[in-house]
């Protein structure tokens, strides 16, 4: 081999090697906000980034296995749901007529986080159609009182006049006289599961799924203080920096804001 080739062929390894290393080091500053986002979500904001060295998903992915980076998702923790038969109960009117724009359907459902310190309960309310998580309450019980504080997050954001069907399970929270009140005089009409049918809410399981698998919810945590901070952080990402395929790639909050009426408050403050 002469002296040129070889001085050639070392520098296209330096090159690469270069390369590599860029690319490691923007992935783990990535995975330092988003611990358990995936390959392909990953290669999408690479190239909305316009990240210097951009790679073809193929050798991006292989990158990443290389490098011990693909993520392993955590399992999930189970989500009990108490109904009392003596509650109200309403048909499933979302199934037939999903949204077409945002603030046309909210999808409701409560998990828990375990600390040690004990139990929290985060109650959820996101738009079916943009995703974004629009109402959030964070709680030491999960009471009425709790999933209101939900739902009052949440009409708070909405543009007057909308009046989005309200979708959960038959959890008594959401059946209760004074939550079903509540959505009756705001005008906003009511949807619910059938009787052990979570599939029709499948949608608000699967972010309870990615908010624990995704962000460390569904690990046990040391305090609750620690949890609140990381339920805010969580939801934050979610709605402005985690790529959704649902939606083509894009980001809840953005579309959200594309598709919502001009002048719509789409904060959670």
């Amino acid at each position: 081999m002469s002296r040129q080739n070889y001085y050639k062929r070392r520098m296209e390894r330096r090159g690469k090697e270069m390369e590599t290393e860029a690319v490691v080091d923007w992935v783990n500053r990535e995975r330092a906000v988003q611990p358990q986002l995936g390959g392909l979500k990953l290669h999408h904001r690479m190239k909305e980034q316009e990240v210097p060295f951009q790679l073809g998903r193929d050798r991006f992915f292989d990158l990443l296995r290389e490098k011990g980076l693909l993520v392993k998702p955590e399992p999930s923790t189970p989500r009990t749901t108490q109904w009392k038969e003596y509650l109200p109960v309403f048909p499933n009117i979302v199934a037939e007529r999903p949204a077409e724009a945002p603030e046309e359907v909210w999808l409701c459902d409560l998990t828990y986080i375990a600390t040690d310190e004990g139990f929290q309960y985060l109650f959820l309310i996101s738009d079916q159609f943009s995703r974004k998580i629009v109402g959030y309450h964070l709680s030491d019980t999960m009471e009425t009182t709790d999933a209101l504080e939900a739902l009052r997050k949440a009409c708070g954001s909405l543009t007057p006049g909308k009046k989005p069907r309200h979708h959960s399970d038959r959890g008594c929270q959401y059946c209760s006289h004074k939550y079903v009140n509540e959505l009756h005089n705001r005008g906003i009409s009511v949807s619910m599961t059938e009787v052990n049918h979570c599939y029709e809410n499948s949608q608000a399981e699967r972010l309870n799924g990615i908010l624990k698998q995704e962000y460390g919810l569904g690990r046990k945590l040391p305090s609750k203080a620690m949890a609140a901070k990381m339920v805010e952080h969580a939801i934050e990402c979610f709605n402005t920096i985690r790529p959704h395929r649902a939606l083509e790639m894009n980001y809840p909050e953005r579309v959200h804001r594309r598709a919502a009426p001009m002048g719509a408050n789409v904060s959670l403050n």
